[in-house]
């Protein structure tokens, strides 16, 4: 019944930003998130929120990247400024109803549902 889906991406010089967003069908989750994989490398977490909750980011992007969430409109959004040319990978918006035990980790294994990913590419 639950469907992902991102928009937002697209190319975009050093310095620049972009918002993502995830639109969720019919729901809030207790946990929705982004993830991003760089070809050769492994999906890392970037950033996650609670229902409720304060967000979780890594270190590469804080202070960077802001997380948000519209109940109402079940959309979460990741909002990217100072982009750099590593932050460029295929980012996946993730959800789960479930409890993480260790949040800061933002392990992948630890959400259910996913996004088909959306490309970001920043040049420079």
């Amino acid at each position: 019944q639950v469907q992902l889906a991102e928009s937002g991406g697209g190319s975009v010089q050093a310095g620049g930003s972009l918002r993502l967003s995830c639109e969720a069908s019919g729901k809030t989750y207790r946990w929705t998130g982004w993830f991003r994989q760089a070809p050769g490398k492994e999906r890392e977490g970037v950033a996650i929120l609670p229902r409720g909750g304060s967000p979780y980011s890594s270190e590469p992007v804080k202070g960077r990247f802001t997380i948000t969430q519209d109940s109402a409109k079940n959309t979460v959004y990741l909002q990217m400024d100072n982009l750099k040319p590593e932050d460029t990978a295929m980012y996946y918006c993730a959800a789960t109803d479930d409890g993480i035990l260790r949040p800061r980790a933002m392990r992948p294994q630890d959400f259910d549902y996913w996004g088909q990913g959306i490309q970001v590419y920043v040049s420079s």
